[in-house]
């Protein structure tokens, strides 16, 4: 009987010494807090998303950015036709890639896309710009037919691919380096598929 008390003691100081567990995990997720797809503007035909982000950088990819090593962020997209007899077909994926980096000569952070960059003179300036993506066109004219039906995802995430090897390593053995959102499914309705 007195074994039961100490293994007892045992378990919970080990419980303690492990730490908070899904708690920490999930201040190093990448949180979908809007997203929607709306017709491109200027009646050109076609889709637009509009999404917010929310995540909060951890202090590895700080320390990271900080000593030059640059970081990508891609935001990911699909749409898919339903299908009743089988499994819904992917017709579309997308994805939009930042790069984000710090150049201590200026002592400014820079978040490019494609061949564009602009600077900033803090990292929440860069990632406020990273977490909000506006009028990305994501289906072209043509693509959508009103007879049938859709469904549509997006997720943020760390791209750990495009980090010099020492760090991919890390990736693998760290949570601070595995930042990605859940897929947000989003509406696509019959209207928008004119």
């Amino acid at each position: 009987m007195t074994l039961a008390p100490a293994l007892r003691a045992l378990f919970v100081s080990l419980l303690l010494l492990a730490g908070p567990g899904p708690t920490a995990r999930a201040d190093e997720r990448i949180g979908v807090i809007a997203a929607a797809l709306e017709p491109a503007p200027g009646g050109t035909g076609g889709l637009v998303l509009n999404a917010t982000f929310e995540f909060e950088m951890p202090q590895a990819l700080e320390e990271a950015v900080l000593k030059g090593i640059a970081i990508y962020f891609n935001t990911e997209f699909e749409l898919y036709r339903k299908r009743w007899y089988w499994l819904d077909r992917k017709i579309l994926d997308s994805t939009l890639t930042y790069r984000l980096s710090y150049s201590p000569l200026t002592r400014q952070y820079r978040l490019a896309r494609g061949g564009l960059s602009q600077p900033f003179d803090s990292l929440d300036e860069a990632l406020n710009l990273l977490k909000s993506v506006r009028q990305w066109k994501v289906v072209e004219p043509g693509v959508l037919s009103a007879r049938e039906g859709y469904d549509a995802q997006v997720r943020m995430r760390l791209d750990v691919t495009q980090l010099p090897k020492p760090f991919q390593v890390n990736a693998i053995t760290s949570r601070e380096w595995n930042l990605a959102s859940d897929w947000r499914e989003l509406a696509v309705p019959a209207e928008l598929a004119k």
